[in-house]
């Protein structure tokens, strides 16, 4: 198997920090996004999209998409669970998981190819004709960030982890979408104590830095 991925970009670290934590090793094959060679023809002949991260089997097929790629090593590696165990802790990962997405993430993706202005052009990520920026969704993206923001902080005041009493994938998609929110100049209020706290641990982990 080969791992395409990007040094900086949010979805590869989400996929890094996951293998990290359970501890599998896969061939990485480096994407330079600053180049452009997501959107080159060589990669594109592999992932027409043209984004990152995708994973490349040992039979050909590729999967895209950061949370699939997880997916995917989660049932061939089911220990430590990281997508939960019980039903119930299943569902409350993954709506999470959904919530940071939908709201976060999205957030800061629309905030970085709006409002920055290297992302001239490039409003939407991958393989697209010239897509204008929009800077109203630049306003859009700071009220979806401050709801995220608190809403984060009150499930945090009430649980040790995002989705419970256990380090899940919800975790690792929260500190990556706020690692990203922060290049898009998005920043967590002040008094959002219970997030500082949450994040003090997670980023001292060793997958944090992977």
């Amino acid at each position: 198997m080969k791992l395409y991925d990007a040094a900086w970009a949010p979805s590869p670290r989400r996929v890094r920090m996951y293998l990290a934590e359970k501890a599998i090793q896969v061939e990485r094959v480096p994407i330079d996004l600053a180049a452009g060679e997501h959107l080159g023809d060589a990669y594109r002949a592999l992932v027409p999209r043209g984004v990152v991260p995708a994973l490349e089997l040992d039979d050909g097929e590729v999967i895209v998409e950061s949370a699939a790629i997880c997916r995917f090593f989660e049932a061939l590696h089911p220990d430590p669970p990281l997508f939960g165990v019980r039903p119930v802790e299943i569902a409350r990962i993954e709506s999470w998981t959904r919530r940071i997405e939908a709201e976060g993430y999205a957030a800061a993706a629309y905030a970085l190819r709006n409002g920055v202005p290297a992302f001239a052009g490039r409003g939407l990520p991958g393989h697209w004709p010239e897509v204008s920026q929009i800077p109203a969704l630049v306003d859009r993206a700071r009220v979806m960030w401050a709801g995220f923001a608190e809403a984060l902080d009150q499930q945090l005041a009430q649980n040790e982890w995002v989705a419970g009493d256990r380090y899940s994938f919800a975790d690792i998609t929260a500190l990556a979408t706020i690692d990203f929110a922060r290049r898009a100049r998005l920043t967590l209020p002040e008094g959002a104590e219970h997030i500082a706290r949450w994040y003090g641990i997670v980023a001292a982990r060793p997958s944090a830095e992977a």
